[in-house]
């Protein structure tokens, strides 16, 4: 998906948005774009599941991909910021002229803790949904629920983008491959 979702950050972000091909970016960039794909399957489940809970279908079909969806969540997404990126985002931080209106550590960061919340609102209504005897009350916190999810999905798109075509190009083209192989042996000790 290449779209863009949101034009003032990359303005204020002094970072261009770039298309390297990927063939030309550094394996360890290619690892976390990769690691994008499978995250962006991931929520193209979820966002179906979403959208059978919407059309009235609920069953153990939506009920194994909302299942995949947090159980994966929880195990990858959540450790996401643990791992390689967290690494590059500090040096990327470090790197970038001083712009007193983006950091981009602080930036990427609060989406994963932001994405964090959203996950936990949403599983948390969705698992309310069905204990909650009245029909008028039950249908308010599904409404709380996939507002939440369909907002936890975008959050989520919109970051995907950000890191794989400002940050990604940004680090790929300042630093070298010394340098990012460095990188990527910190982030894995």
């Amino acid at each position: 998906m290449n779209f863009n979702p949101n034009t003032e950050t990359e303005e204020r972000s002094g970072i261009d948005v770039d298309d390297i091909p990927y063939e030309d970016m550094h394996p360890f960039l290619q690892e976390l774009i990769d690691e994008h794909h499978v995250y962006t399957k991931e929520l193209n489940a979820f966002e179906e599941a979403i959208a059978m809970i919407e059309s009235g279908k609920v069953d153990r079909e939506v009920d194994e991909k909302l299942r995949q969806f947090f159980s994966y969540f929880d195990g990858q997404i959540v450790n996401y910021d643990q791992e390689g990126e967290k690494y590059l985002f500090t040096s990327v931080s470090k790197k970038m002229p001083a712009d007193e209106n983006f950091d981009v550590l602080e930036f990427l960061e609060a989406d994963h803790v932001k994405s964090i919340q959203m996950a936990a609102i949403t599983f948390n209504m969705l698992a309310l949904f069905s204990r909650v005897p009245d029909e008028k009350s039950r249908f308010i916190v599904l409404d709380v629920a996939l507002k939440q999810a369909k907002e936890l999905i975008e959050l989520l798109r919109v970051h995907i983008y950000r890191e794989d075509t400002m940050i990604f190009p940004y680090a790929q083209r300042n630093f070298t491959n010394e340098e990012l192989t460095e990188i990527q042996q910190r982030s894995k000790s």
